[in-house]
């Protein structure tokens, strides 16, 4: 690659200086990136297989996001940037009211029907969010995947890009240009099945030490600020089990540092009144709607659907 290709490359990527991927998406990025540093292919696909679900392993049941990979050139830059991490406060104060309204939500939560989910199933979420590679590259995009119930099959990632450059050959962030690209999910035995997920305790107190136990060691995060990313990573499949779903919103009724936001809106814009927690350099804001409590996602990520599909590529009957 002479140095006017890779110049080009370099453009497309986030500053490494200035990570402006979510949480979920920098640990991805990390696992493609050290794969990158081993084992170079010799040539992007167009459309290339995912080894590793973007959804979930075993520290993080769901990662909404992928990141394609990059010119082994500029990696160990990104690396640098993707493992600088800030550490957040650990002095943060609880709201009596955000607590109160966690706890309704759970309340609503557990009276829901759960659904029956065989083995040969998939678990279906349709998200909508963004990525920004660059300060004028933002990219706004609709995902939907499909995980095997069972994580022995091979699942399906559509990524349909509302807002973003049209294709371009050769391009190595090709699969996030304008337009519909389908992935395949490969099956990966460190990623969390549903039905590892459904065998969770839903006592709230067990399920936060099991929580805490689980992102021990991170080193970049506290602990709050951890558990409170994998809770949020666990919602859209929990609403498929009410029991796990209300313990997981009782268990973030544990954790200090949450207050009430009386009208917040998910990314796609649906109003609702939302819960604020302290992580990191910002706030993160779970959304719900206001009248029956029902997740919404967050001011980053908007939950657009949630179920069960017979096969890949359909969605879940009505």
């Amino acid at each position: 690659m002479n140095p006017e290709e890779r110049e080009e490359l370099a453009r497309l990527l986030p500053s490494p200086g200035e990570p402006v991927l979510t949480s979920d998406r920098h640990d991805l990025l990390k696992d493609l990136l050290m794969r990158e540093l081993t084992e170079r292919a010799p040539e992007l696909p167009k459309l290339p297989d995912i080894a590793t679900a973007p959804g979930r392993r075993a520290r993080a049941p769901r990662r909404r996001f992928a990141v394609v990979a990059v010119p082994l050139a500029t990696a160990a830059a990104i690396v640098a940037a993707v493992l600088s991490g800030t550490v957040g406060s650990r002095t943060a104060t609880t709201d009596a009211d955000a607590v109160d309204l966690l706890n309704r939500i759970a309340e609503v939560a557990a009276t829901k029907k759960s659904v029956p989910v065989r083995d040969d199933q998939y678990v279906y979420v349709r998200t909508q969010g963004s990525m920004k590679f660059s300060e004028k590259d933002i990219r706004i995009l609709r995902e939907a995947s499909w995980t095997a119930v069972d994580g022995k099959r091979a699942g399906l990632r559509r990524i349909t890009v509302l807002v973003g450059p049209p294709f371009r050959h050769r391009d190595p962030l090709s699969s996030y240009s304008k337009g519909t690209h389908d992935m395949k999910l490969s099956p990966d035995p460190n990623v969390t099945t549903f039905r590892e997920l459904q065998a969770l305790p839903t006592d709230p107190d067990s399920l936060l030490e099991k929580i805490y136990a689980g992102t021990k060691g991170e080193g970049r995060t506290t602990r709050e600020s951890a558990a409170l990313e994998k809770i949020g990573d666990m919602l859209p499949d929990a609403m498929l089990l009410p029991e796990l779903d209300a313990a997981l919103y009782r268990a973030a009724a544990k954790i200090p540092g949450v207050s009430v936001v009386t009208d917040a809106k998910d990314y796609s814009g649906r109003s609702g009144i939302g819960l604020s927690f302290k992580e990191r350099e910002g706030r993160t804001v779970w959304v719900f709607d206001k009248k029956s409590l029902d997740f919404l996602g967050s001011a980053d990520e908007a939950l657009l659907d949630v179920g069960v599909a017979d096969k890949t590529g359909e969605t879940p009957a009505a």
